[in-house]
């Protein structure tokens, strides 16, 4: 009998994939919706200090091998957050992802996620698309970790950093958060892309530029994991293109310890949670594999 179960640093969960930020995550109940689907955890919606109404409409369209949104990081802020936390952490784990403009933030932030019974917190150090948060402040190794030292002194559970592949020194960001004492990274966010409309000469979203997710970023995200695993030390969260179990293996054998599943709830429905648990277990009684972690790196070897 093979085990699902994946270990990233202290936190264990029952399922290795988990609901990536910014899909079916937004409320109480939809992030207990998805625990009832078969996710190990619930990454929350990016919370901010503040309310944020994010970019105007067009911030979201399909493109091919993907899909292209420039939202803005829209939440009702971190006070308001707490009854959607109150309603989702009974079921489940849930993984609080917060963005803020530099250490300060983060730590208050963290301390929030931590009060409400997040069972870990994500630093959003990434989205490609929102102005002076998230990628602007998580390409800079001393920034990063300045903001995750800030959030370990502030916080006892376990802290995550989502990593950007908009970077040349993606392992240089990686060691940044190591060194901090950061218990594990996210990689990765979403591509900086663009869509121009010939017929308007223009660019579609209203924000002209947003970040490009979906089935084409997967090989992306699979090297940089790879990447990752050849420097770092502590434990390393997979995310981008994942909507099948050989996706997942992909990111389990360059080094992830863990999934996230993020557009794939929308265009293959919730259920591809159980589909994935479902193929990896009979992938695995097939090659000899008893746990996750027996397939951790397994592409280094």
């Amino acid at each position: 009998m093979v085990s699902l179960k994946a270990k990233v640093g202290a936190m264990t969960f029952d399922k290795p994939g988990m609901v990536a930020s910014g899909i079916m995550d937004e409320t109480g109940p939809s992030m207990v919706r998805m625990l009832d689907c078969g996710a190990g955890a619930v990454v929350s919606k990016s919370v901010g200090l503040e309310p944020n109404a994010g970019h105007a409409n067009p911030c979201f369209m399909e493109t091919e091998g993907g899909m292209v949104n420039a939202m803005g990081l829209p939440n009702p802020g971190i006070e308001l957050f707490e009854e959607e936390m109150k309603v989702a952490v009974p079921h489940g784990r849930i993984v609080g992802s917060i963005y803020g403009a530099g250490p300060d933030d983060f730590r208050t932030l963290a301390g929030k996620m931590e009060d409400y019974g997040a069972c870990t917190v994500e630093l959003n150090l990434s989205c490609p698309h929102a102005k002076g948060y998230g990628m602007e402040v998580g390409t800079d190794p001393a920034m990063v970790k300045a903001i995750v030292s800030a959030v370990k002194s502030a916080v006892s559970i376990p802290v995550w950093a989502k990593l950007t592949p908009n970077t040349h020194i993606l392992p240089d960001i990686g060691r940044a958060v190591q060194d901090a004492g950061g218990d594990a990274v996210v990689a990765i966010n979403t591509l900086k892309a663009m869509v121009i409309s010939p017929e308007f000469a223009r660019p579609i979203l209203s924000n002209k530029f947003g970040g490009l997710s979906g089935k084409a970023l997967k090989p992306v995200g699979v090297r940089a994991v790879y990447d990752l695993r050849t420097v770092l030390d502590i434990p390393i969260v997979g995310v981008g293109g994942i909507s099948t179990w050989k996706d997942a293996a992909e990111y389990i054998m360059a080094g992830a310890s863990a999934f996230q599943i993020g557009s794939a709830v929308l265009t293959e429905g919730p259920g591809v949670f159980d589909t994935i648990n479902c193929g990896l277990e009979r992938f695995m009684e097939e090659y000899g594999y008893g746990s996750i972690s027996d397939m951790e790196g397994a592409a280094h070897e």
